[in-house]
């Protein structure tokens, strides 16, 4: 079982710092998938970067340059492409004069093909880390670790002098991710968690959501999560249910009923997984109308 934190105490716009050189701001963006809203942490003292500005909401942009007043904002540094995580980025770059650092959209989700979350936006930052970088700055070294799985061009970000990582999307201490296909990938999903499992980082700071401070335990259950998923889902297909649409409703009939389409592309990701490994077998490419069975 996944050892979930959702508590946090926190007010809208209000600069809270959170460790001795992480401050943490959260938009008032509250969803189902967003949880509390988008938490924008600022990095450094003086010379600081911005990581996941979040929405472009003009309230969030003032608290973000309130709690940089008398600062300069070198750097912006974006996880991933979704609209509650980069729209803000351009915005806050021409209010401080900093670049911008990630991972450019797919073409795909740019054009809006899917939209769950909070949906997609076209991102292209000035200097691209989609093969890892190193961003540097007073007193803090930030390293770009490429995480793709929720998306194709998902990005952490380790804090060398805490042994920290910004993780995103990757990881969430309230919920699980969302993988949806065509850009969301299972199997780079569940080696980015094996690559990130094996950094030992001391403090996960997700986007959404309270710090993960245990996060070996937590990265366990997280895979574990995965594999179970991976069982009820053959084992529906060994049952029969060889459509997406009847095995969501046995597997998830816990779940929020709004989650249900993302709950639909979660399974499409593990079955497009199964597919690609010998397991199950369909007809044509994977999707969320085709009919599964055993392979053999």
């Amino acid at each position: 079982m996944i050892p979930y934190v959702r508590e946090l105490e926190f007010e809208y716009g209000r600069a809270d710092p959170v460790s001795p050189l992480i401050r943490r701001v959260i938009a008032r963006n509250p969803g189902p998938f967003t949880y509390l809203g988008t938490g924008t942490y600022i990095v450094g003292h003086g010379e600081v970067a911005v990581i996941d500005p979040g929405p472009d909401m003009a309230d969030h942009l003032a608290a973000i340059l309130a709690a940089t007043a008398g600062e300069r904002v070198t750097h912006i540094l974006i996880t991933h492409h979704h609209l509650d995580h980069s729209p803000l980025a351009r915005p806050l770059a021409a209010a401080t004069g900093a670049t911008i650092h990630g991972c450019a959209s797919p073409a795909a989700t740019a054009r809006g093909e899917i939209r769950l979350e909070a949906g997609h936006a076209a991102f292209t930052p000035d200097v691209s880390a989609c093969d890892g970088a190193t961003i540097e700055g007073a007193g803090w070294t930030l390293e770009a670790i490429p995480t793709p799985g929720h998306t194709s061009n998902h990005i952490c970000y380790g804090l060398a002098q805490e042994n920290a990582l910004f993780s995103g999307d990757h990881i969430m201490g309230w919920s699980t991710t969302v993988i949806a296909p065509p850009d969301g990938d299972m199997g780079d999903y569940l080696a980015s968690l094996e690559l990130i499992r094996a950094r030992n980082f001391a403090t996960l700071w997700p986007t959404h959501g309270p710090p993960i401070t245990d996060p070996a335990p937590f990265i366990e259950a997280y895979i574990e999560h995965r594999r179970e998923r991976e069982r009820q889902i053959l084992a529906r297909v060994a049952a029969g249910d060889g459509r997406i649409e009847a095995m969501v409703p046995a597997i998830y009939a816990a779940v929020d009923p709004r989650l249900r389409a993302a709950a639909a592309h979660s399974v499409l990701a593990q079955m497009i997984e199964l597919v690609r490994s010998g397991r199950v077998r369909c007809e044509g490419t994977p999707g969320l109308e085709s009919d599964y069975r055993l392979a053999g």
